[in-house]
C-alpha cells in the first residue's frame, strides 16, 4: 500500500509541475520522463515484469500547443451517475455534474465531467476520439483523473484542457486491469493527434469496447 501511495504522490507532484509551467512545453517533456521512470521502475508499474524488461518508453504525438485550451464549464446539465465494476477495486460510480464545448485545430467537441462518487470524489474525464483503434488505444484516453493525481488545473468557472497530457488507460497496457472507460456522450467525432499513442506494432491489437 506504501508503494501505491508513493506512486500516487509522484504523479500529483508531476501534475503540480505542470500547472505551474502553464503550457510551457518542456513541462510536458518533463511529464514524459517521469511518467517513463515510473512505469520502467516503480513497484506500482502498469506494466508487469516481462514487459518491463523490453520497456523503451511511452510513444506520444508531436506535442502542439493549440490543443490547449481554457474553456468555461457549463454546469446547466442533467446530473446522470454511471456504474461499473473495476476488477479488484470493485464498484465505481461517477455522475455527470457539468460540460465542456472546446475549438481545436480538427474541429468542435463537447465533454461531459464526472465527479467520482465516493470519500473524497474526484474529477474525471475520459474521452474517445477519431484516432481510436488506429493510433490510439480502442477504447479511449483519459484527460484527467485527479484521485490518481492527473490534474491540468481548473477554477470554479474554467477548466484546462492541454490534449498533449491525454494518457492510456492501465488497461491498454496489460489485461489484467479492469478500467473506467469513456460513456457515449464523451465520444468525439474528431481525431485529437496529441497526447499518448500507440506504436506501429501496437496498432492492430487494440481493443475496441
Amino acid at each position: 500500500m506504501l508503494d501505491l501511495l508513493d506512486y500516487r504522490r509522484r504523479v500529483s507532484e508531476l501534475y503540480a509541475t505542470v500547472r505551474q509551467a502553464n503550457g510551457d512545453q518542456a513541462a510536458w517533456q518533463t511529464w514524459r520522463q517521469v511518467r517513463d521512470d515510473l512505469f520502467q521502475n516503480h513497484p506500482q508499474s502498469a506494466l508487469d515484469d516481462t514487459q518491463r524488461q523490453t520497456f523503451e518508453g511511452l510513444p506520444y504525438f508531436d506535442y502542439d500547443a493549440a490543443f490547449r485550451v481554457v474553456v468555461p464549464v457549463d454546469y446547466a446539465v442533467e446530473s446522470f451517475t454511471h456504474q461499473g465494476e473495476i476488477g479488484a477495486d470493485g464498484h465505481l460510480a461517477y455522475t455527470r455534474f457539468a460540460q465542456v464545448t472546446f475549438t481545436v485545430p480538427t474541429g468542435t467537441g463537447t465533454l461531459s465531467l464526472f465527479w467520482i462518487n465516493g470519500y473524497g470524489g474526484g474529477v474525471f474525464i475520459p474521452f474517445r476520439d477519431a484516432t481510436n483503434s488506429t493510433t490510439t488505444y480502442g477504447a479511449g484516453r483519459y484527460l484527467y483523473d485527479t484521485i490518481k493525481g492527473a490534474d491540468l488545473g481548473a477554477s470554479s468557472d474554467e477548466i484546462i484542457l492541454d490534449f498533449n497530457y491525454a494518457y492510456h488507460p492501465s488497461c491498454a497496457y496489460h489485461p489484467r486491469w479492469v478500467c473506467p472507460l469513456a460513456p457515449p456522450e464523451n465520444r468525439l467525432s474528431i481525431p485529437i493527434p496529441v497526447g499518448e499513442r500507440l506504436t506501429a506494432e501496437s496498432a492492430s491489437d487494440t481493443i475496441t469496447r
